[in-house]
């Protein structure tokens, strides 16, 4: 399995991996293996290895991103593709070489293969994160929907499937990093968001729940931070996805599982939740308790 060559992408600059639509090449070492993104037949070529880091002309990169993937074609491809579109990248083919590039230069988002040999992306992931929050998007090979929502689950910002273009890989870097950039940066003192005990601060990007502070990732705490901005309306998983991932398009069950996730952390029983409800047929609501509803729910509301 391979990231498909998009030519509406501007050719990668010098030293980025080649992608042609010619004649089947040779296949690269290692891509007949199962979980490589290149099958034997793939038609991506890699005539020399992409430049260590930096960007094309030598501006400014748009941010440091870490690709971990064991199968040399796939890193190669990506590598030049987010090269070419301005960021300056560093690779890993495995776990341990990933977070050894993670202890030495922190990235500011991360794409990692779930199928490493020896430590899996999903240990890779866990590691990374309890060092601190970093964007991590997910590479899933075969469409496996149970790698897709583990890797969610474990904290995934967003995932690609293999086959996949690397032009839309590049557009999922930019969504991921556009956001962490805004969560990042100071945008004036905002009023807390509040209701049924949850305190969300947009500002500081701290939540607590009865007093607890929540760990939330990226995602989460946008969507709890939308429900919150919306309490009882209903809102389908299309619109949520367009309104707080910022997609107009991608698999829905990455709604389904960040609303499952949320539920863990903010519901006093997730099995049978009072605040983040399912209705079916149409999506979710948040309800809040009908004495709080005249002031929470609202930016600077309290609880009565």
């Amino acid at each position: 399995m391979q990231p498909t060559p998009d030519p509406s992408l501007p050719r990668p600059a010098h030293g980025a991996p080649p992608v042609h639509h010619g004649p089947p090449a040779r296949p690269a070492p290692g891509g007949d293996h199962p979980g490589s993104g290149v099958p034997p037949s793939g038609d991506a070529s890699t005539e020399e290895r992409p430049p260590p880091g930096g960007t094309p002309s030598g501006a400014p990169a748009r941010g440091h991103v870490l690709v971990v993937d064991d199968d040399p074609t796939v890193a190669e491809v990506v590598t030049g593709y987010l090269t070419a579109a301005g960021y300056d990248v560093a690779r890993a083919a495995d776990g341990p070489a990933a977070l050894e590039q993670y202890a030495a230069r922190r990235p500011d988002l991360a794409v990692l293969d779930l199928m490493l040999p020896g430590m899996d992306g999903f240990e890779v992931c866990r590691r990374m994160r309890a060092h601190g929050p970093v964007p991590v998007i997910m590479l899933t090979a075969r469409g496996d929907e149970d790698d897709r929502v583990l890797g969610l689950e474990t904290g995934a910002d967003d995932y690609v499937t293999k086959p996949f273009s690397p032009r839309e890989l590049v557009l999922r870097v930019d969504s991921v990093l556009r956001r962490a950039g805004a969560a990042a940066r100071p945008a004036g003192r905002s009023a807390p968001l509040e209701g049924a005990g949850l305190v969300l601060d947009p500002a500081a990007r701290r939540a607590t729940w009865e007093g607890r502070v929540l760990a939330l990732t990226l995602r989460e705490f946008d969507l709890l931070a939308f429900f919150l901005r919306h309490p009882g309306r209903v809102f389908g998983r299309e619109e949520l996805m367009r309104e707080v991932w910022g997609w107009d398009f991608g698999d829905l069950s990455t709604v389904t599982v960040h609303v499952r996730r949320l539920r863990g952390k903010v519901e006093a029983d997730p099995a049978r939740p009072e605040l983040i409800r399912t209705v079916w047929g149409v999506g979710y609501r948040l309800d809040l308790p009908s004495d709080r509803m005249a002031g929470a729910g609202r930016v600077g509301g309290a609880p009565s």
